[in-house]
């Protein structure tokens, strides 16, 4: 199942939660006036007087059960729940952040010396860029168990969290199986998911919450008076509690059962991603031999559990409302021949590496020495700007969201061929924004010479100065290198203040705009940079491709002109692209009736459709660049980022199976 067809499988659980979760607000509701009844019939029956009946009880509580009391009890329940929800979610708008926050995560900084914890953060960037997701931000947890999880709504505002046990303990390729599977709920859906859970059963949760108050506030006094009304309110109060439990129970059971399932799935993916099942099968036997197994202890676990790489809270005993699968089911799936021993895993041992890991390093920045060259293992001779054939456009796509051990060592590899200054500049927020004023800036020196001249009078002064610093080393810079190197700065940039990132917005736009021009390879940089850094836009509702006929026809126009000069293959590339899309009327607009202006509200409109016709648009952008039977670097990068502006993480585009570029 590919990553569209994952896509359309979360968005029909999403509507099968929606409907089993409304399902259970009735049941609730359906409870509470059935109990508020009974009591208020048995309160009713206190005279000392009267012997107490149970079929003139039972009677009244069937008399007592009309509409007024009904409705009232729904407008309550649905209102809580309503309340609990909606809080729950604005407490979670920022993504990831606000959860790896709630559980006392820390970030760890791009620029962190600590060996394992450089090792992480290593292994996710390698993920991200194989994945082509942009490189998501790393909490780590104070716990001693061995566990991760990612969360976030959409891969722009996602972050990993592992614990210190998790960073300590694993060998590096175990890291790559756990942050793997972790990956796989960031594409396929599985984060806004789990946070639409986390949100819903906040909002049944509060119903016990509001029993509790209730109790607590009411005061309660033995008395002979017939004033019935703390009692009452106290049989309220019990009942909510009694309610409350009962939904979050059920509740839990919807999120467990769900859980469970993706989990299966994430570990699949994990084993495709790296093709190494024993990456993620050694980590699991770790936790099953480990004294702490993968527990959390942070107050808010139990919210999070279903987040988790494996089993965050509870005991043993109980799997009827596990979040995830046994351990031995998970390491059979992805190692049959398993022996059915878990790994001893002591308090004192460290799985630090970092004599190895930066062995590897160096080997592959030797190796990687040739391609700067213009050279590849084989004698195969690859020149700056050399076009890939047709079909690696094809072969990315069919990757999306299933990346493979190809894409991972192209990210090692093209991460290690990173000049070490440009590299280190990643990781910290001034250097990170001259990364970007610098490759922005143009050939033309009279050109170039204004963009330097406005840097200086509205960057920051540090800023600049990185600027001048590494000017010489990013006009150098091979065409391969630039998205990887966005991607590497993208955390760094992420951690501007709101003026900060005011006066960085401000001064792409100025850069841009210093020829009186905008080309789609610099609105191709800025939308990158702009789309995974600013929350998303609220959306409006999912649209059809069919509707959205002239943003076709500025996006297609606009690639097809990028890779052909010559108007006639224009027009043919044209013509092969639209083919696949539903439309027999689409006409390539002139070259120069397509702007930057008109192509941005064209991206944000198709970013709406649904996931079956992203796969047919995809396709159709994907027969514009490659009509020729080439797709230049260029192609690629605008390929890739108009992918990105619609959330399809396109992974790098790869050289025949012999070779990697």
């Amino acid at each position: 199942m590919n990553f569209f067809e994952q896509q359309e499988r979360a968005k029909r659980n999403t509507s099968k939660l929606v409907v089993l979760m409304c399902l259970a607000v009735i049941s609730l509701v359906a409870i509470s006036s059935v109990a508020v009844a009974a009591i208020l019939a048995l309160l009713g029956q206190r005279d000392p007087n009267t012997p107490f009946m149970p079929g003139n009880w039972f009677t009244q509580t069937i008399a007592l059960l009309d509409w007024q009391l009904v409705g009232t009890i729904s407008v309550l329940v649905i209102g809580v729940v309503v309340a609990g929800s909606l809080f729950k979610y604005l407490q979670l708008r920022s993504g990831g952040q606000a959860v790896a926050e709630s559980l006392n995560g820390q970030p760890i900084a791009p620029t962190t010396t600590n060996l394992e914890e450089r090792k992480i953060l290593n292994v996710v960037e390698e993920m991200a860029i194989a994945s082509g997701i942009p490189v998501p931000p790393v909490y780590v947890l104070e716990d001693e168990g061995i566990n991760a999880f990612a969360a976030g709504h959409t891969p722009q505002d996602a972050v990993i969290g592992v614990t210190r046990g998790c960073i300590r303990l694993l060998t590096r390729d175990e890291l790559q199986g756990v942050i793997a599977h972790e990956f796989s709920h960031i594409f396929h859906g599985d984060m806004r998911l789990n946070t639409n859970l986390v949100a819903t059963l906040n909002g049944i949760l509060l119903i016990g919450l509001v029993g509790y108050i209730l109790l607590r506030s009411t005061p309660f006094r033995r008395s002979n008076s017939k004033d019935n009304s703390a009692l009452i309110m106290l049989a309220i109060g019990v009942v909510l509690i009694v309610v409350g439990f009962a939904g979050t129970f059920f509740g839990n059971l919807i999120k467990s059962a769900v859980s469970r399932q993706r989990e299966f799935l994430a570990d699949a993916s994990s084993v495709q991603f790296t093709r190494n099942p024993d990456g993620i099968a050694n980590a699991l036997k770790k936790i099953g031999g480990y004294q702490a197994g993968s527990r959390i202890q942070a107050a808010n676990a139990s919210e999070y559990s279903h987040m988790f790489f494996s089993r965050a809270v509870g005991g043993a005993f109980s799997t009827f409302m596990a979040t995830h699968p046994p351990l031995e089911q998970r390491i059979r799936r992805v190692q049959p021949d398993w022996d059915g021993r878990f790994t001893t895993t002591l308090q004192a041992e460290s799985a630090v590496e970092a004599g190895p890991d930066i062995d590897r390093s160096r080997a592959v920045r030797g190796v990687l020495g040739a391609v700067a060259a213009g050279t590849l293992a084989g004698g195969q001779v690859l020149m700056r700007g050399t076009p890939l054939r047709a079909n690696a456009s094809r072969d990315a796509i069919e990757a999306i969201g299933q990346p493979g051990a190809r894409h991972v060592a192209y990210a090692q590899q093209a991460i290690a061929a990173l000049d070490p200054e440009l590299r280190e500049a990643t990781h910290d927020a001034y250097s990170a924004r001259a990364l970007v004023y610098g490759l922005l800036l143009d050939t033309s020196e009279p050109v170039r010479s204004g963009q330097l001249a406005a840097l200086k009078q509205h960057a920051e002064p540090d800023a600049y100065q990185y600027v001048i610093k590494l000017e010489a080393k990013l006009a150098a810079l091979d065409p391969r290198s630039r998205l990887p190197l966005v991607a590497l700065a993208l955390p760094a940039l992420k951690q501007l203040s709101s003026t900060q990132y005011t006066t960085f917005k401000s001064c792409l736009g100025q850069l841009i705009m210093a020829d009186e021009q905008v080309s789609l390879m610099e609105w191709a940089l800025y939308r990158i940079v702009v789309h995974n850094i600013e929350p998303p836009p609220r959306r409006p509702k999912t649209t059809a491709l069919g509707n959205l006929r002239d943003e076709c026809q500025v996006l297609l126009s606009a690639l097809v002109h990028a890779g052909h000069m010559d108007d006639n293959q224009a027009r043919a590339a044209f013509d092969d692209a639209a083919s696949g899309l539903p439309f027999k009327d689409l006409t390539l607009l002139p070259r120069d009736g397509v702007s930057t202006a008109a192509l941005e509200p064209a991206v944000i409109h198709l970013c709406n459709v649904t996931p079956t016709d992203k796969r047919s648009l995809i396709h159709a952008l994907a027969r514009a660049v490659e009509h020729d039977g080439f797709v230049t670097v260029s192609q690629a990068e605008l390929l890739r980022a108009i992918a990105d502006s619609l959330n399809c993480p396109l992974p790098p585009l790869l050289a025949d199976a012999d070779s990697i570029l």
